[in-house]
């Protein structure tokens, strides 16, 4: 089976000519692709972990009407094929009343750098919920009640004691969203379309190549999507170490 997989990512790295993977790796489009793609995941993961943060704490530590109702809810997207995910937003961001709210003080989502945003951050926000709140779940509470009765505030306990003791998780599903939103196809396509040189992010570089029959710049994609895998892949484990989380 490792050798399977060798074979298999190896061949994708070397069977194109050397020469001609060197041009459309540097080439303007996928240039474009790269920067985009890293502005649009950076951003989109920086959204998450500012909305993932407060809920996961919330649904680790208190109790409320309707708490596993919401966290049903909330995971609803992980469980959707991100195409439909995808169709979905922009129904909401389209011909709705709130897109077209939107469009009247002078806002427009759909087939933007914006829409890119907004789907990676909606396929990946409930990611990264799950992956914090078990990451506060694992803090024994005893920590927290120790450091109010020590006369800490809310907020010092948050930012002094459970945020410290699980940034470890913290960082890897960081890490993870990161990588997920910089290979996010299905929903971005939907909601921000594939158009050279304006939506073109990685994956839809690899898409629009690969129907036009450009190999060179399709396997060019790949292999950076490929790298970006690895990479995520060794830090997880760096982070992790023994105690991976699966």
């Amino acid at each position: 089976m490792i050798l399977f997989f060798c074979l298999v990512f190896g061949g994708l790295v070397l069977w194109p000519d050397p020469q001609s993977l060197v041009s459309a790796l540097t080439s303007e489009e996928i240039l474009f692709s790269i920067q985009l793609s890293l502005f649009t995941a950076v951003t989109s993961t920086l959204l998450c972990a500012t909305v993932a943060l407060p809920v996961a704490y919330a649904l680790s530590r208190y109790t409320f009407p309707a708490k596993e109702f919401m966290g049903l809810v909330i995971s609803l997207p992980l469980s959707l094929p991100p195409l439909v995910a995808g169709i979905a937003l922009l129904i909401f961001f389209g011909p709705s009343f709130f897109g077209d709210l939107l469009r009247l003080i002078g806002v427009d989502i759909v087939y933007t750098t914006a829409a890119i945003i907004v789907a990676q951050f909606f396929v990946n926000v409930p990611y990264l919920i799950r992956v914090m709140r078990s990451a506060f779940d694992s803090v024994h509470p005893r920590y927290e009640h120790v450091a109010r009765t020590l006369g800490a505030s809310e907020p010092a306990v948050f930012f002094q004691v459970s945020l410290p003791m699980s940034r470890q998780a913290l960082l890897a599903g960081l890490t993870i969203t990161w990588s997920k939103a910089m290979g996010e196809f299905g929903a971005v396509l939907m909601l921000a379309g594939a158009t050279r040189m304006k939506t073109e992010t990685l994956p839809i570089a690899l898409f629009l190549n690969l129907s036009t029959g450009d190999l060179d710049f399709a396997i060019a994609s790949a292999t950076i999507l490929l790298a970006i895998s690895v990479g995520t892949l060794l830090v997880f484990e760096y982070w992790f170490g023994s105690k991976r989380m699966i």
